[in-house]
């Protein structure tokens, strides 16, 4: 156990990913910002995850007998919001016609690589993406369920097709907590290599999910629809401006 005032393993990790991880952050923003008013682009976003999720979730099975089957995941599966979801916005056949982009198959080689290779690396995986999820996948829920709110492309927000930011009754502040208390308890077990390995491998991973974020399409239209709503604001806003003046000139004076 570390020492008082000794960082924590958590900790380390997210010092030494601070960089990668601050441009990853900024490029989820920027590219599913678009889905916040186009259900195409928030599907092909939750499209390129999709198989990184299902892929850590059968290796979280095949390796729950390794230090991964101490990390508690059994409230954090995944892979079935995500067809849920998908089923939603693309309709229950889209897996006829498809297949990961290469993004995404680069992802894919890099995991299996890593569980033939050295399995518990995985864990860098398995901790950054679920905490990505229960944080900034949250976060992005609730922007893009305000914003159908107040767009005029929605007749009613819906919280249909969000499956994979509900946690039924579980606290997230509680699994956030949980999951990183277990990967420091972990790391306590650990070599001074495997931890550097970690956090050397936790960049990686940010990395990667840059990749396959770039990947997610924004056609024209969304612009479109991003531009008129931008105008229908600025009209509003306007109008506000033309309001208020009139009251100052000849009621407030």
């Amino acid at each position: 156990m570390p020492s008082k005032g000794e960082e924590n393993f958590c900790k380390k990790m997210a010092r030494s990913t601070r960089g990668v991880h601050a441009i990853s952050d900024a490029l989820v923003n920027a590219k599913l910002a678009f889905g916040f008013l186009d259900d195409s682009v928030w599907a092909d976003g939750l499209l390129v995850f999709y198989e990184v999720f299902r892929y850590l979730e059968g290796a979280m099975i095949r390796l729950r007998n390794t230090k991964i089957g101490l990390l508690p995941l059994s409230e954090l599966q995944r892979t079935e919001a995500f067809e849920r979801d998908l089923d939603h916005y693309l309709g229950k056949e889209w897996r006829k016609n498809y297949s990961p982009r290469d993004s995404v198959t680069k992802y894919l080689m890099r995991l299996r690589e890593i569980e033939d290779t050295d399995p518990t690396l995985l864990m860098a995986y398995i901790y950054h993406l679920y905490m990505g999820l229960l944080s900034g996948g949250i976060i992005l829920r609730k922007k893009r369920q305000l914003m159908q709110k107040i767009s005029p492309f929605k007749a009613s927000p819906s919280n249909d097709g969000n499956s994979i930011t509900d946690f039924g009754q579980n606290s997230i502040f509680q699994l956030k907590s949980d999951l990183r208390e277990s990967m420091n308890r972990i790391a306590e077990t650990l070599d001074e290599d495997t931890k550097n390995k970690l956090i050397e491998e936790s960049k990686i991973v940010f990395e990667l999910n840059n990749e396959i974020v770039k990947s997610v399409q924004t056609g024209n239209h969304v612009f479109e629809k991003v531009l008129y709503f931008i105008g229908q604001i600025v009209l509003i806003l306007c109008i506000l401006i033309i309001v208020l003046n009139i009251l100052f000139k000849y009621i407030i004076r």
